[in-house]
């Protein structure tokens, strides 16, 4: 999902290099080992070792835009190596990362995060996975790793991540699985489990999620499930439930031996009432089936 940043913020460019500079020169000696020797032919340029590394960014304006604080760090002509990262990215809303290691690119300021890659932004929304690609320029955050999002409406894993810093705009590429809650109440049995091949696009800001290609819905309660090629999820922020699902594309809904087919399908999570348009066809049996949540019982 290709997702628009904010303007650049001052992270590389002259200014990266006068933060830099002026970290260095304020570095009480006895933190610092120097490499006095040249280096030979095809060998590394020396590095500065430095304990307790810090190093902030501002906007243009003398705005603090981020922090990021080390336990150590190895510096090189191109490249800063970090150990035990705590980064803080502020926007409208602070975001923390953290990770046991990180390497900072010194030509664009791009970050990678490796191991225990953990991102947590200010309203709770929390990230794990194995490595991440912070690039700066974007403001974007990229991974090719399994990925785990843990939230208030619920969780969601996946394999492959673009997103915001922030968590408020994030697609995952594949292998998609949300087990999400359809009341307020956070009980198990009032989840629903969507599955999709992917891509699976959320969006915090308008409380939307869309999952894309085989979809497949489970309601916890009554076990009943819902097919469509493309699913859109609405979420009610305020009573944590989900107010409205689309389906479009090959829908079916499974409840038992009852079957009902169409070109698109509208869930209503307030009135539980399931609307179905384009050739729709439903199958019954004479069996009474019971149950509320995400699915209605099929009338017949």
């Amino acid at each position: 999902m290709a997702v628009a940043g904010p303007p650049t913020n001052t992270f590389g460019g002259d200014n990266f290099w006068i933060l830099l500079l002026t970290f260095v020169l304020l570095l009480v000696p006895s933190t610092c080992v120097f490499t006095e020797d040249a280096p030979a032919q095809n060998q590394e340029a020396p590095t500065q070792q430095l304990e307790g590394f810090n190093l902030n960014g501002y906007t243009t304006g003398g705005k603090k835009s981020w922090e990021i604080n080390g336990d150590k760090a190895d510096i090189s002509d191109e490249k800063i190596k970090i150990t035990n990262v705590d980064a803080n990215a502020f926007d409208k809303q602070k975001v923390n990362l953290k990770s046991r290691t990180g390497t900072i690119n010194k030509t664009n300021g791009d970050i990678n995060l490796k191991d225990n890659v953990v991102i947590t932004a200010e309203r709770g929304t929390q990230m794990t996975t194995d490595t991440l690609d912070w690039k700066r320029n974007q403001d974007l955050i990229t991974t090719k790793d399994p990925v785990k999002i843990v939230d208030k409406q619920g969780v969601i894993t996946g394999t492959g991540l673009t997103a915001h810093p922030n968590l408020k705009q994030a697609a995952i590429d594949q292998d998609v699985k949300a087990v999400l809650n359809t009341t307020k109440d956070l009980k198990p049995d009032q989840t629903a489990t969507i599955t999709c091949d992917g891509p699976m696009q959320m969006d915090q800001l308008k409380m939307i999620a869309v999952f894309n290609v085989n979809v497949v819905a489970v309601e916890a309660s009554t076990g009943r499930r819902l097919y469509a090629d493309k699913m859109t999820v609405y979420f009610d922020d305020k009573n944590k439930k989900i107010r409205k699902v689309i389906c479009t594309g090959h829908v079916k809904a499974i409840q038992g031996v009852n079957a009902s087919y169409a070109d698109e399908m509208i869930y209503d999570g307030d009135d539980q009432k399931l609307t179905m348009t384009g050739r729709p066809k439903l199958v019954f049996d004479t069996s009474e089936n019971k149950g509320s949540g995400l699915f209605p019982k099929m009338e017949k």
